[in-house]
C-alpha cells in the first residue's frame, strides 16, 4: 500500500475585510494581519487604519503633537516592520532626514550577545538591537545559536532551512536567511541544533565551521548573533566568527558571577583558538531603581568596566509581552521605557561599531581583549 502523502494543496491568496473601514482586500505586507492576545485576528488594509485602530491619538515622533491619523504619509512602514507617526509633511521630512544613514564597511560588523548564565535577556537584547540597527538604515543579519529557537518563537518565524543546515549541508547565507522587514533577515534554529553539535565535535576545524560558513554574508552592515547559555561548541563557533561580545548582565548577584566566566572564555578563546575577541560592551539589564541588589550591581560594573558598561535597561512588563504578540519592543509598544532604553543601546552600539571598524579588530592581539580599560581597573 502506497502511503506516500499527498501533495500540499496550492496556496490561494485570501481576501480580507479591513477592521476599520470595511474594505476588501488581499493582504500583501506582515502589518496587515495581527492577532491579538484574545486569539482573534484584525485585518487591516492601510497604514492609516491600523494606526487608527490601535492608538486612536497619536503623538508625532518629530514635534510630539498629538493627531488622529487621517492621510496616508502621516503613518509610515518602517525597516522594522513598525508604523512611525508624523503629523505634517515637513515632521515626515524631518524624520527621514535625521536617520542615520548605514556606515560602508569593508565586511560586517560583528557582535555575539553572550552571557552563559541563562534569564539575563539575551535573545530580548539580540532582537531589538538588530531591529533598531535595521530601523537606522543597517542591513541586519540575526542569527540564533540557541537550539532553544527562541529568536525564531519571539519574532514569529520559521525558516525552511536553519542554521543546522548552514553548518552541515553548506547551505548559503542567502537560502536560510527569512527577510523579516526591507533590511532585516533572520538565521533561525531548532532543536536540531544539538545534533549539529554532536556532528562538528568529529570536524577537523570543528571550532571555525560557522566562521567559513558566513563569511559569505557581505551585504550586510552588520550581523548579531544570538547564543544560548552555555559555553558549547556552537558557542566556540559563534565566538570565533564575531569581533566583539555584548554581555547582559541581570541587576543580581549571580549574573555578576556569570560575567567572570564570559571573561575568562573570551580569554581562551585568544590564547587557545588564537582568534582575536574583546568585550565590546556590558549590558545591566531587569534594572530597578529602588533595589538595593539592583543599585548595587550598577555600581559595581560601571566601576569595573568604565565606559564599556552602557546604561540600564529597565525591569518593563511590555518587553516580556512584545515575544507573545511576535513582535519587536518597538513594533509592540515604541513609547516604552523598555523601547526608549533599547533606543539607547542601539545608538551606543552603532556608535562603537563606526569606531571600532572589522579591520582594528582582526589585528589586535589577546592582551587586549577581555580586560576593562586601565581607567576602569583604577577605579576597581
Amino acid at each position: 500500500m502506497d502511503k506516500t502523502p499527498p501533495p500540499p494543496p496550492s496556496v490561494v491568496p485570501t481576501v480580507s475585510t479591513c477592521t476599520v473601514c470595511g474594505t476588501s482586500f488581499t493582504p500583501r505586507v506582515s502589518y496587515q494581519l495581527e492577532r491579538k492576545a484574545d486569539g482573534t485576528q484584525r485585518a487591516y488594509c492601510s497604514l492609516p487604519c491600523k494606526a487608527g485602530a490601535s492608538a486612536g491619538a497619536v503623538p508625532c515622533e518629530v514635534c510630539g503633537k498629538r493627531f488622529v491619523v487621517t492621510y496616508a504619509f502621516q503613518a509610515r512602514k518602517g525597516r522594522d516592520g513598525g508604523v512611525h507617526h508624523v503629523c505634517s509633511e515637513p515632521c515626515g521630512a524631518a524624520l527621514t532626514a535625521n536617520r542615520p544613514k548605514p556606515v560602508p564597511f569593508e565586511r560586517p560588523y560583528r557582535v555575539a550577545v553572550l552571557n552563559q548564565k541563562g534569564g539575563t535577556g539575551k535573545t530580548t537584547t539580540s532582537i531589538n538591537l538588530a531591529a533598531g540597527i535595521a530601523d537606522t538604515g543597517g542591513r541586519v543579519l540575526l542569527v540564533d545559536c540557541d537550539p532553544q529557537g527562541n529568536v525564531g518563537v519571539s519574532l514569529g518565524v520559521r525558516g525552511e532551512r536553519s542554521l543546522y543546515h548552514v553548518l552541515l549541508d553548506e547551505c548559503s547565507v542567502d537560502d536560510a536567511a527569512v527577510p523579516i522587514g526591507e533590511s532585516f533577515d533572520v538565521i533561525t534554529s531548532d532543536d536540531t541544533l544539538a545534533a549539529a553539535e554532536i556532528k562538528l565535535a568529529q570536524h577537523p576545524a570543528r571550532g571555525a565551521v560557522l566562521k567559513r560558513r558566513l563569511e559569505g554574508a557581505t551585504r550586510y552592515t552588520h550581523v548579531v548573533v544570538d547564543c544560548g547559555p552555555s559555553l558549547s561548541l556552537i558557542n566556540q563557533n559563534a565566538l570565533c566568527f564575531v569581533d566583539e561580545v555584548l554581555v547582559p548582565v541581570a541587576c543580581d548577584y549571580l549574573s555578576l558571577v556569570g560575567v567572570k566566566q564570559v571573561l575568562k572564555t573570551v580569554k581562551n578563546i585568544n590564547q587557545h583558538l588564537g582568534h582575536p575577541l574583546r568585550v565590546g560592551a556590558v549590558l545591566p539589564t531587569f534594572y530597578d531603581g529602588r533595589a538595593k541588589i539592583c543599585r548595587d550591581a550598577l555600581e559595581a560594573l560601571q566601576q569595573h568596566f568604565g565606559e564599556l558598561c552602557l546604561p540600564p535597561v529597565r525591569q518593563n512588563t511590555k518587553l516580556k509581552e512584545a515575544p507573545s504578540h511576535k513582535k519587536t519592543i518597538f513594533e509592540h509598544d515604541p513609547s516604552s521605557t523598555g523601547a526608549e532604553d533599547y533606543r539607547v543601546v542601539v545608538r551606543l552600539m552603532l556608535e562603537r561599531s563606526r569606531r571600532v571598524a572589522p579591520t582594528e579588530a582582526a589585528a589586535a592581539g589577546p592582551t587586549d581583549l577581555a580586560a576593562p580599560s586601565a581607567a576602569a581597573r583604577g577605579r576597581a
